[in-house]
């Protein structure tokens, strides 16, 4: 089962009004229904009802009046009989012009009102019964049987127009009682909708004072406090301060705050490793630069030590007891200098070595320097999520909207930061590598240089053993020392590109310094130069 936790806040946001907006889609729909009764009513009361009631009204009026106007006939004098049949006619034309869309009316809705057809029928029939009944009567008075007339309007006539009046008042009767029927049934409508609607509306406001407060409480709780603390959070942060940390509710980790309380804590030990790693690279050069200098200090004493061999080899060409001194002299330089040129060794393959640790400390810095850029790229992720949800919410969430553009922004200046730091690293890597690729060669340099001042001890003791051969010993040695001296000139040119790369290692150890000063961290100072 889905947990509402792991809903997205624009679903659980839309869900919400979601449920307001089907409780007024519900109270509309009710209102339309109920106001559509109480509009079918009053329209069968007035466009229905009232209408066939109307037309009944004119055939009782018609009916009247032909009742009147057949008296008339037989008591007018013969000159007035004309106008008085003429009325006559006029009447029975107007009820003729009632009669028909009464019929159509009631043939119309017979099904739903099924005691309006007999009445109706009542009516035709009193109708059928008493016209001809009127016709006997005008015709006796047009022979001149005005007694005729009289009887059959008294006798038969009269009781015919008083059947066929009162069976148009009782559709008039039918008429009035639907139309009191309809009428009360649109009130009890009414007043059932104004209970209905009176319940609806304090449903719908309790269901929006609900949904309103579960939604600032799920918007609070995803931000993991006031949008104010996030924002001061994320302003910390952007200026460089990892230092000042904020309280996270117990047991919150999913929250934004959390996460950028994280995101902090994640930061300041990047940026405190980070410095540590800078400062040790910042020592490290110094040493080397160190070591470089007593190493060109044992290279002029090594060149001297050379020419002082130089002039003893010029003594022995003398005589044969300075040749054997000479050579002794020469074998105790020779030791000497394989002792220095081990040692020398020695130190260049320690250079060897702590090149290849600064090397490895560069990689290690440029990885940690990919999960800082790893890190501001998913925080730009997120916020840029965020500010999605924030504008699918609306007005709602314009404050969100705000917070989420502070926290990408500032993602894009750490990964712009982390690009330019990981090229700065990149750059002092290559240059380590150049640095210890030199002194390899100055390694190799001083492995021949050993290997030769072993040459040098091994002719001095040929030389001691054997004096016949000492003028080519000397002429050997002569040579062993002039590529012993340029070997040395060589090593001094290394010492002096080392020196030059540790120089430019300290100088990038600095900048990297500077670079992670700008984060305020705890026990942080300001980058000084050493």
């Amino acid at each position: 089962m889905l947990k509402l936790q792991n809903v997205r806040t624009g679903t659980r946001v839309a869900a919400g009004f979601g449920l307001i907006l089907f409780a007024l889609i519900a109270l509309t729909i009710v209102g339309i229904t109920r106001v559509n009764k109480i509009n079918a009513s009053l329209t069968t009361i007035n466009d229905v009802n009232s209408v066939k009631e109307t037309y009944a009204i004119a055939f009782r009026g018609s009916v009247h009046n032909r009742a009147i106007a057949l008296r008339d006939v037989v008591l007018v004098p013969p000159g007035e009989l004309p106008s008085v049949l003429a009325r006559i006619i006029e009447l029975n034309e107007a009820y003729q012009e009632a009669a028909g869309p009464l019929d159509k009316m009631v043939a119309a809705r017979s099904a739903a009102y099924n005691d309006e057809q007999p009445a109706l029928t009542a009516i035709k029939a009193d109708e059928a019964r008493t016209l001809p009944l009127m016709a006997d009567v005008i015709a006796r008075q047009r022979a001149g049987d005005t007694v005729g007339a009289q009887r059959v309007l008294l006798d038969q006539t009269r009781p015919a127009f008083v059947d066929w009046l009162n069976a148009i008042d009782r559709f008039i009767d039918l008429e009035e009682q639907l139309n009191s029927v309809q009428g009360s049934a649109a009130r009890e409508v009414g007043r059932t909708f104004q209970v209905l609607m009176l319940v609806l509306t304090a449903l719908a406001i309790s269901i929006g004072g609900v949904i309103a407060y579960w939604i600032t409480h799920d918007i609070t709780r995803a931000l993991g406090g006031e949008p104010s603390q996030v924002k001061h959070l994320a302003d910390a942060i952007r200026s460089g301060d990892l230092f000042q940390a904020v309280r996270v509710r117990p047991g919150d980790s999913d929250s934004i705050l959390a996460t950028m309380e994280r995101m902090r804590n994640a930061l300041h030990e990047v940026v405190e490793s980070v410095r540590q790693h800078a400062d040790g690279v910042s020592t490290t050069s110094i040493q080397i630069s160190q070591g470089n200098a007593n190493l060109s200090t044992r290279t002029e004493s090594q060149a001297a030590s050379l020419q002082q061999t130089s002039a003893s080899m010029e003594q022995l060409t003398g005589t044969v007891k300075q040749n054997s001194d000479s050579a002794r002299q020469a074998s105790a330089v020779a030791t000497a200098a394989e002792e220095i040129a081990t040692r020398g060794s020695q130190t260049v393959q320690s250079v060897v070595e702590t090149m290849d640790g600064i090397s490895a400390s560069s990689e290690r810095m440029a990885e940690i320097i990919s999960v800082i850029e790893g890190i501001a790229f998913q925080t730009n992720i997120l916020a840029l999520n965020a500010a999605v949800e924030a504008a699918r919410a609306g007005e709602e969430g314009r404050g969100f909207a705000v917070v989420a553009s502070e926290v990408r922004s500032l993602a894009q200046r750490s990964a712009n930061a982390a690009k330019e730091i990981k090229a700065l690293i990149g750059e002092s890597v290559q240059r380590v590598q150049a640095g210890s690729f030199r002194v390899r060669d100055a390694g190799a340099t001083m492995a021949e240089i050993l290997q030769s001042v072993r040459q040098v001890n091994e002719i001095m003791a040929e030389i001691a053993a054997a004096s016949e051969e000492q003028s080519i010993g000397i002429e050997q040695v002569g040579q062993t020392i002039v590529q012993m001296d340029e070997a040395t000139q060589q090593n001094a040119a290394l010492v002096e590109q080392a020196s030059a790369a540790t120089r430019s290692l300290e100088e990038q150890a600095f900048a990297l310094r500077s670079a992670v000063g700008a984060f305020r961290i705890r026990g942080s100072s300001p980058t000084k130069r050493d």
